[in-house]
């Protein structure tokens, strides 16, 4: 593993956070990032380092997203507080696909619209405590800095995975 994003819910403090308690590790990488509560459901901006400004509506977030060179990813369309097809109507730039704690139907259901929208399919681990599982992951092929890695997943030079066991650090 040599990236890792973090993507807290509403703020990036445990970026800067993580990103502190990495440094003397030079070969992980950090990815900034936060999933956003917009009105019409979560999205994660992938590669941003604050917060885009109120009102947090879908297309507000896809255009700040995109004017700061990030990525904005669907997690978990169709759970809970997924964007669910309206996606289709959004300027998203992935969709998760394989998200540790939804079910396989959901995640398939996602990967299908995912698909038809031809867009590539990230895994999210959606940790929330210590003991949630993480054991999926997204296999990027790309040089080790974060522009690298989000052109890689805006091109779909991507895989995702699932293990048996949780990944442990």
């Amino acid at each position: 593993m040599k990236a890792l994003a973090i993507t807290d819910h509403n703020t990036t403090e445990g970026y800067e956070k993580v990103r502190q308690l990495a440094k003397p590790y030079e070969d992980i990488i950090i990815i900034p990032g936060v999933e956003i509560s917009a009105e019409e459901g979560e999205i994660i901006l992938l590669g941003i380092t604050e917060l885009p400004p109120k009102p947090w509506k879908a297309p507000n977030l896809t255009d700040y997203a995109h004017a700061n060179n990030a990525l904005a990813v669907a997690p978990h369309p169709y759970r809970g507080l997924g964007l669910k097809d309206q996606i289709q109507n959004l300027n998203i730039d992935a969709i998760e696909i394989l998200n540790a704690i939804t079910s396989p139907e959901l995640n398939r259901k996602a990967e299908q619209l995912a698909r038809t929208q031809g867009l590539p399919g990230v895994a999210g681990s959606d940790v929330h405590a210590q003991g949630d599982p993480w054991n999926v992951y997204t296999e990027i092929n790309a040089e080790t800095n974060v522009d690298e890695i989000l052109r890689a997943v805006k091109k779909g030079s991507v895989r995702v995975f699932q293990t048996d066991k949780s990944i442990r650090f």
